[in-house]
């Protein structure tokens, strides 16, 4: 039965071997995605025009802003999941981990609609803020009204994964985004080189893969005990759910909102410097996703040491994640700077946007240890579900930190007699690391309070 299947994760012990076993199928099936980024922007690169890669990065960058706002659903779902499974330490006989399933799937039904209608009414609308560029923004619309009919393969995934990594079973995930990457490395190549297509094709390829993952990921839940949707819950039920995911959700549109504003003020510096800007915020992706292996690690534990009410092991799950995500962004870092400018032109061969990289290179050599605080810490408050205190130090860094800085760096640059900052980029860059560094520091008064008094939260 769903208990029998549930039933060998017991252990709440953080150790260096359960870390690494949590963490590396994590690292690698994150990693898958940002590489698939680097797929299609190398695809995309090699064609004559970079007004291809520049109609895919403003579409990404929109469908994550819509997308990506309702990834509480993963995040909720792990925190709940994980405090369930720790808690069958306690009450071996009330297991709640199967439920969790349920109630984050029965969550999809009214998201699903109201996300597609949200994406053909605010796109629209948010698409000239984004480009003025008449071809981009064909192409954009073209790749996106292909995109949002993944919406329901998009979603059931979030809920999907979150349950997974909860349970500690995190080799399953990794599965599925290999799985569904390949797939669309390998349709985007087809439809993109042989059937002659561009941002369309890159579109259905992703389509077909999320659907693929979609269908494979029910059939290991299943595998897991998943036999239906269960009873209909009421209000008291999930209220846990939607108390932790309405915070989250305001974090992450928050979040996402920047990214998009970054990636329109990129666009009015023009073409090379809107690719450019997508090619480093791919490899950002690509530095988030390896660090974000420990974060998910500390995920787990944290909440499934809060669940067997086990404070000792709190602490020792935020020491020894915290070493291992520092060791690797500083990996990160020194990998990125040895491998320069051969990196950059795996992913393009366009003469004029390679210089403009190189430009750049600094900022790509500093993001893994200026992201490592703020990713770390976001695991640790997801697992003890921490989820307003997310929101509160999202809002302030980016009301606070980005924005201001951002508007102070501009102002600069229009002093151009003083020639105190010339580039307009580099002023975004410098305001985007502002943002980096405050997410973490807005969250460091609570992170304390949790290393030392972690009973407060049990």
């Amino acid at each position: 039965m769903a208990s029998a299947a549930l039933a060998n994760q017991t252990s709440v012990t953080a150790t260096q071997g359960r870390i690494w076993a949590l963490a590396w199928p994590i690292m690698l099936s994150n990693i898958t995605v940002p590489l698939l980024g680097l797929v299609d922007t190398a695809i995309l690169g090699h064609l004559d025009d970079a007004l291809y890669l520049g109609a895919v990065a403003v579409g990404s960058q929109l469908f994550i802003l819509l997308f990506w706002s309702f990834s509480f659903l993963r995040m909720g779902t792990t925190a709940l999941t994980a405090r369930a499974s720790g808690a069958t330490q306690l009450q071996p006989t009330n297991d709640q981990r199967l439920r969790q399933l349920q109630l984050g799937l029965w969550l999809l039904l009214p998201l699903i609609p109201l996300v597609m209608a949200l994406g053909w009414l605010l796109w629209p609308l948010v698409l000239p803020l984004m480009t003025d560029n008449p071809d981009i923004q064909h192409g954009v619309q073209q790749y996106l009204s292909i995109r949002l009919w993944a919406t329901p393969a998009v979603l059931g995934q979030y809920v999907l994964l979150g349950w997974f990594i909860g349970l500690g079973k995190t080799r399953i995930p990794l599965i599925l985004l290999t799985v569904s990457n390949l797939i669309n490395g390998v349709l985007n190549y087809l439809f993109v080189f042989q059937l002659g297509m561009t941002a369309d094709g890159v579109a259905l390829g992703t389509v077909i893969a999320e659907y693929s993952a979609l269908i494979l990921g029910l059939v290991f839940a299943a595998q897991q005990g998943l036999r239906s949707l269960g009873q209909r819950p009421d209000w008291l039920q999930l209220k846990p759910m939607l108390s932790i995911n309405h915070h989250l959700f305001v974090r992450t549109l928050v979040l996402l909102s920047s990214f998009a504003f970054f990636t329109a003020q990129g666009a009015q510096q023009g073409e090379l410097i809107l690719a450019a800007n997508a090619v480093l915020i791919t490899l950002l992706l690509l530095i988030a996703n390896a660090l974000d292996g420990f974060a998910h690690a500390a995920e787990v534990l944290v909440g499934q040491s809060l669940g067997a009410r086990q404070p000792t092991e709190i602490r020792r799950a935020i020491r020894l994640t915290g070493i291992n995500s520092l060791l690797m962004a500083l990996l990160l870092s020194i990998v990125f700077w040895l491998a320069g400018e051969q990196l950059f032109r795996l992913l393009t061969d366009n003469p004029q946007l390679i210089p403009v990289l190189e430009h750049y290179r600094w900022f790509l050599f500093l993001l893994p240890l200026a992201g490592m605080p703020s990713y770390w810490l976001d695991g640790i408050f997801v697992g003890a579900g921490l989820s307003r205190t997310m929101r509160n130090a999202m809002l302030a860094a980016v009301l606070l930190v980005f924005y201001p800085l951002w508007w102070l760096f501009d102002q600069l640059v229009m002093l151009e007699d003083l020639h105190i900052l010339e580039d307009p980029n580099l002023g975004l860059w410098l305001a985007f690391y502002g943002l980096t560094l405050a997410r973490a520091a807005f969250m460091i008064n609570k992170f304390l309070t949790l290393y030392k008094k972690p009973e407060k939260f049990l």
